[in-house]
């Protein structure tokens, strides 16, 4: 796991947030796109990634106003996979018992965090969306490992979220099936574009599996990728975004039952909550170097002179 790891000034003391839902997550992200890059800015952020679910719509906005506001806008989604079945498969699976811990979806799909690394990337980026909403609609737009094969160049992935599908099989207990499942996608993406994304929203289901991640990591040579999953700008933006699940959902604020966050952390951290976090808890300060090192490593561009 490679990556700077001398303290001091200058991009060690920063981070990029590569994990982000914004306005175009329909009734999910409450992060507008001014509100995002001011805030970016004001913090002295360089880069910030889109990773929206399912879908890259907001991508050239994301992009315009990115640049417009000077920081390097990095392309991405948080894609729907179909747990290990062919897109065209329309059942729900259980990997242990069902419950919260199994496959997220009831069954139908697992969670994964793609970032486009160049043009070329964006561009497949796009395709997949596309053909995961043409061919693998089921109660969301899935891709499975075809297309993640067809459409890797270019792509950095990541093992995603606690939906995803290596943390799944953490939480379930079946180690083997997690490296399995990493190995897989480290040899689809290649060498140095597969990383294992570290979560701690201050939630058990995620902070009971960060041994065995960092574990993982180690045990396959893989690096290492801290994130926050925003889905809001400011903390004070908790009470908006429990409103916008509830229109989501069919539910009210007074429902216990709803569809809610049990953590009010999803907002844009700074770079030194976020080392505080990861280089003070846990002594990962390469997860948070790698923020960085990705976000040199992305650049993409649109064509806006063509007809």
């Amino acid at each position: 796991m490679s990556g700077p790891t001398e303290t001091g000034t200058g991009r060690n003391d920063s981070f990029v947030h590569l994990h982000n839902h914004t306005e175009y997550s329909m009734l999910d992200g409450a992060a507008r796109l001014k509100d995002l890059f001011e805030t970016t800015a004001e913090m002295g952020m360089p880069a910030l990634a889109m990773t929206d679910h399912g879908n890259v719509f907001g991508a050239y906005d994301f992009y315009s106003k990115a640049k417009d506001a000077g920081v390097n806008p990095i392309i991405g989604m948080e894609a729907y996979l179909t747990p290990n079945t062919h897109r065209g498969d329309r059942t729900r699976v259980k990997w242990n018992a069902g419950g919260d811990d199994d496959v997220s979806g009831g069954g139908a799909f697992t969670h994964m965090t793609m970032l486009a690394e160049t043009t070329e990337g964006m561009h497949n980026l796009f395709r997949l969306s596309s053909r995961s909403s043409l061919e693998g609609f089921f109660y969301k737009p899935r891709a499975d490992r075809e297309l993640l094969n067809d459409y890797a160049k270019g792509l950095i992935a990541t093992t995603g979220c606690p939906s995803g599908e290596i943390q799944t099989w953490l939480r379930i207990g079946n180690y083997e099936k997690a490296v399995a499942s990493a190995s897989e996608f480290r040899d689809i993406f290649g060498e140095g574009n597969f990383f294992v994304e570290m979560m701690d929203h201050g939630l058990g289901f995620e902070t009971r599996v960060i041994p065995d991640l960092i574990r993982l990591a180690k045990d396959l040579g893989l690096p290492m990728v801290a994130t926050n999953d925003l889905h809001y700008t400011d903390p004070a933006d908790a009470d908006t975004h429990e409103a916008l699940l509830c229109v989501q959902s069919g539910k009210t604020l007074d429902d216990p039952n709803r569809f809610k966050f049990d953590a009010r952390d999803f907002y844009v951290k700074s770079p030194r909550e976020m080392r505080e976090l990861w280089d003070g808890k846990y002594h990962l300060r390469e997860a948070c170097d790698n923020t960085l090192l990705i976000a040199e490593r992305c650049e993409t561009g649109f064509d806006t002179e063509s007809s």
